[in-house]
């Protein structure tokens, strides 16, 4: 039977007893829902990190703004850039992945990448405030090269990431012969003085920077041509300083504080400082992963890691363990490099990128080269870009001779990087589709590999009250109305539904609501649809009404007797 959407947009309710509506009232203004046993449901990607203060908060949603706001001519845009504004690039969801490509242009002499900086060089800005200031490409460039959008989830997490931790993992020699030997990239923060020691980079296809406020300002000039306290100079296009002259209008810094004393680099450092991590359901793991670490993909791909436990840190931040899935190295991935060098970044080196909320993504892979088709088709490519040479070529080789049955148990669990608790279909959404398998995973044990498991939420292996809780709360979150009680009894009907109550039409009403429990389509009236469905399904159990176990003439008449619009 077919679910409308208004079932799926308005009947979806918080049906708690009264026991537990202020336990959800609590929970849903501190953005932080937490039930029975105080477990807490994992924030969505793009949600603002848990236990963020209010000024914080404020600062979060002010950040948002920014991130998302384009740049005009007047506001300095320019004059060379590739976008406006940061979402345009990082829109999946916004602090995510995207599907924007730049490029990059340089020359290779005797085996070395030049950057042509005289040019341009190397990276290439596609887009002019006016055509006469457009950048191309140079004659004299023999390596170009596509970097796709990279992720900025969670990136006050990583941040706060200690130095030594990364640096403990590096094994640049492979002295344990294991065939890996990630290096870190020592870099100096923008806004660090000269003298100031070198931190371990982390962000960026080349871990070529190390703080969120670096990221920022880099970003900020590199990408949209907006001068900052971080970077002061315009880039000339293809790097003529009299057509900048001409072309360049508003003064240097173009980013200036705004009313309440913030920059723009600061206002966006903000946002992406307080992302959260995201999600990953169900969160005790599955058997997918001893399949991932068994071809090797952990060596790289480290899951565990502990912020720092520094007072300096907001607590929010502070002393947290994260699932990152990265080892923020750099590695030689042979024909998977990207052919530039970048800082201390050779041509062959790339890092480690995070795999959190990886189902989402599309393109994967720095130059966007696993695309298109299922996640599964993505994920496959992106393995198999490993190999034959470089670090990621054992790993490239292990899966490929993986049995069918182990690739399916590793793809699972890479799909589960980024997936929603309770969002059983996985289409990113709440709906009664994930309501209806919920309620039927009762009254089986399973275990992290079942569909269920991902409405388990304190990993029990069985669905319960408590996991009920936890739905509602996600189902309140994702907008839906969830104050409904058909029959004002105190106890709201979606529990009423887990708890035995039939809802043959699957709108999330107790079918015993009458009047309009012949209603089979959820159009708010009994009609011929409902008619041609109850005759359609005489004789089996699926239209019966009268609780006789069969769809018959007694169901009929309740049809008959209910026609018309419901009250």
């Amino acid at each position: 039977m077919q679910t409308s959407s208004k079932m799926r947009t308005n009947t979806l309710k918080s049906n708690l007893s009264p026991l537990h509506l202020g336990l959800l009232s609590l929970a849903v203004a501190c953005a932080a829902p937490a039930f029975a046993g105080g477990v807490t449901l994992q924030p969505k990607a793009g949600d603002p990190l848990l236990g963020l203060t209010k000024v914080q908060q404020g600062r979060f949603a002010a950040g948002r703004v920014s991130y998302m706001t384009p740049f005009g001519n007047a506001t300095g845009l320019g004059p060379v850039f590739n976008k406006s504004n940061c979402q345009s690039c990082h829109s999946n969801p916004v602090g995510g992945w995207g599907s924007i490509s730049v490029t990059r242009f340089g020359i290779e002499d005797k085996g070395e990448f030049y950057p042509l900086e005289s040019l341009g060089g190397s990276l290439l800005q596609a887009f002019a405030i006016s055509d006469p200031c457009r950048e191309t490409i140079p004659e004299e460039a023999t390596v170009t090269s596509v970097r796709v959008t990279n992720s900025s989830m969670a990136f006050g997490l990583i941040e706060a990431i200690p130095d030594a931790a990364i640096a403990a993992n590096a094994d640049p020699d492979d002295s344990n012969g294991d065939g890996i030997s990630g290096r870190v990239h020592w870099v100096l923060p923008l806004e660090a003085s000269p003298s100031s020691p070198l931190r371990a980079g982390r962000f960026g296809w080349k871990a070529q920077i190390a703080t969120v406020l670096s990221f920022s300002g880099d970003a900020t000039l590199m990408e949209m041509g907006i001068t900052n306290a971080l970077i002061g100079t315009e880039n000339a296009p293809n790097g003529d300083a009299a057509l900048l002259a001409s072309c360049d209008t508003v003064a240097d810094p173009e980013d200036t504080p705004d009313a309440s004393g913030f920059t723009f680099i600061e206002r966006v450092t903000n946002f992406q400082r307080y992302l959260a991590q995201p999600p990953q359901t169900p969160r005790s793991g599955m058997s997918g992963e001893l399949v991932f670490n068994a071809i090797g993909c952990n060596a790289c791909h480290v899951r565990d890691w502990t912020t720092s436990n520094s007072p300096a840190l907001e607590t929010a931040i502070r002393n947290k363990a994260i699932r990152p899935y990265s080892d923020f190295l750099i590695h030689d991935m042979g024909t998977l490099g990207d052919g530039v060098q970048d800082g201390d970044a050779n041509e062959l080196e790339m890092r480690t990128p995070t795999l959190w909320n990886l189902r989402t993504r599309d393109p994967m892979l720095h130059n966007g080269a696993a695309a298109g088709g299922t996640f599964a088709d993505r994920v496959s490519a992106a393995i198999a870009a490993h190999g034959p040479l470089g670090e990621g070529a054992a790993s490239a080789a292990a899966f490929a001779a993986l049995s069918a049955n182990d690739k399916a148990k590793l793809v699972a669990f890479l799909d589960s990087l980024g997936r929603d608790e309770f969002d059983i279909d996985g289409d990113r959404n709440i709906t009664m589709d994930d309501f209806t398998t919920f309620v039927n995973c009762q009254g089986s044990t399973f275990n992290a590999d079942s569909p269920c498991a991902i409405g388990d939420i304190d990993q029990n292996g069985v669905i319960n009250l408590a996991d009920m809780q936890g739905f509602l709360l996600a189902a309140q979150r994702d907008g839906i109305d969830t104050s409904l009680d058909c029959d004002n009894d105190g106890t709201v009907d979606l529990v009423e539904i887990f708890n035995g109550s039939p809802d043959r039409n699957l709108d999330g009403v107790p079918d015993d609501c009458a009047p309009c429990v012949a209603d089979f389509d959820g159009d708010g009236a009994v009609l011929a649809s409902d008619l041609a469905a109850l005759l359609g399904g005489w004789g089996s159990p699926s239209f019966d009404l009268d609780g006789d176990g069969i769809t018959g003439a007694g169901d009929l008449a309740t049809l008959l007797s209910s026609w018309g619009a419901c009250p």
